[in-house]
């Protein structure tokens, strides 16, 4: 118990499905622990849907639902209402601590909102930057604001920590831990190995006996236009192409997603267009794939521990350790490029295996444990 014998209270606020993935082994971390810590969660539910998959599959029960989506939702109203729901929870749980992840507008409204009521907050996957305020937009202006905010950095890499070093933030108050999301796949992967029900077998049943299944997700706020419409002609061009391939692309719902993809690529033979997955298919999926085509920042992490090569389909990325050890590669949205590499590595096995083979820079599993035990120590 700490000096007063009273439970440190946590609070864990996120809005989105890749937060909920990657908070999730903190959640448990945390309500493990009882004797030390009274702990509870808020979701803003920024995305809906995609969120209660991922409560489901972990079990996760919110103590707080501010059920904040809206049809037609914007960034302006979408801020200033998570930081006017927030402050009606912070008053009623008063917590300790607050933590946040990433680079979401529920992350940076919540720890503004929390930092205007003298909470702490801890920045779970703090540091990642690109230095481009536009790319990816909004989430690096949302990163480095929450920086400035938070009290506590659980940086996922040495380069994430040098990035808030260079920023001026405190040496003591960083800490690294490798990224959450290893530890929420490597629990969930050994799950869903034989995962078989009405959204599995339809895409098993297509993929047949082919060894050269390319996933593909997209969403970036950037790609969108002109970013898309080669994508969908590179995708369109390697179909074509290559007889024995299958491509699987769970599409997202925004329409300027939707209707690109469905203009380019609805009806070709080797193309199966989804709707998006819920969190335990899709890393059954990731598992059956070879390569992966994504814009999104948590498959460059998660793909390499599953032994999978990542082209990345954005100029710029806040995660140059995977560049750096190559486990992905940059292809922005350059039809060429897209085609070469992702030709090249359906196709030249040596170079498959040996990037496939590389280490995972993003830890090991154990970073909740890291960020729980520091915490701890905190009282």
């Amino acid at each position: 118990m700490s000096k007063n014998n009273k439970r440190t209270k946590i609070l864990l606020v996120f809005g989105t499905r890749p937060e909920a993935i990657k908070m999730a082994p903190l959640v448990r971390g945390f309500k493990t622990l009882e004797e030390f810590f009274d702990t509870k969660v808020c979701v803003t539910a920024q995305h809906r849907e995609m969120l209660d998959q991922v409560l489901d599959f972990f079990g996760i029960i919110p103590d707080y639902d501010l059920d904040l989506m809206r049809p037609g939702q914007n960034l302006h109203s979408l801020t200033s209402t998570i930081i006017n729901s927030t402050k009606q929870v912070f008053e009623d749980f008063k917590p300790d601590y607050l933590f946040v992840h990433g680079d979401t507008t529920t992350s940076t409204a919540s720890a503004l909102s929390a930092f205007y009521l003298g909470i702490k907050v801890c920045h779970v996957e703090a540091g990642l930057r690109t230095n481009n305020k536009t790319s990816p937009f909004p989430e690096e202006i949302n990163r480095q604001i929450t920086g400035r905010i938070a009290d506590l950095h659980f940086a996922p890499t040495q380069a994430s920590k040098d990035n808030l070093l260079d920023e001026n933030i405190n040496a003591e108050n960083i800490l690294v831990t490798g990224n959450t999301v290893i530890d929420a796949l490597l629990e969930s992967v050994e799950r869903v190995a034989n995962l078989k029900n009405k959204i599995t077998q339809p895409i098993s049943e297509f993929i047949g006996d082919s060894k050269k299944v390319v996933l593909v997700t997209g969403h970036r706020r950037e790609n969108h236009g002109e970013g898309f419409e080669k994508i969908c002609a590179a995708l369109n061009y390697i179909a074509n192409s290559e007889d024995d391939v299958k491509i699987i692309y769970p599409v997202h719902l925004n329409p300027k997603v939707q209707e690109p993809v469905n203009r380019h690529l609805a009806g070709v033979d080797n193309i199966l267009l989804t709707d998006p997955l819920a969190y335990p298919e899709f890393i059954w999926l990731m598992n059956q794939a070879k390569i992966i085509l994504t814009d999104s920042g948590g498959i460059q992490e998660e793909a390499p521990s599953l032994g999978k090569p990542v082209l990345v389909m954005r100029d710029t990325t806040e995660r140059p350790e995977a560049v750096d050890a190559g486990t992905v590669i940059l292809v922005g949205t350059n039809k060429e490029k897209i085609i070469k590499e992702c030709q090249s590595l359906l196709n030249d096995q040596n170079r498959f295996e040996k990037m496939s083979k590389l280490h995972n820079p993003y830890g090991d599993g154990k970073a909740a444990n890291k960020i729980v035990n520091k915490i701890k120590a905190c009282r």
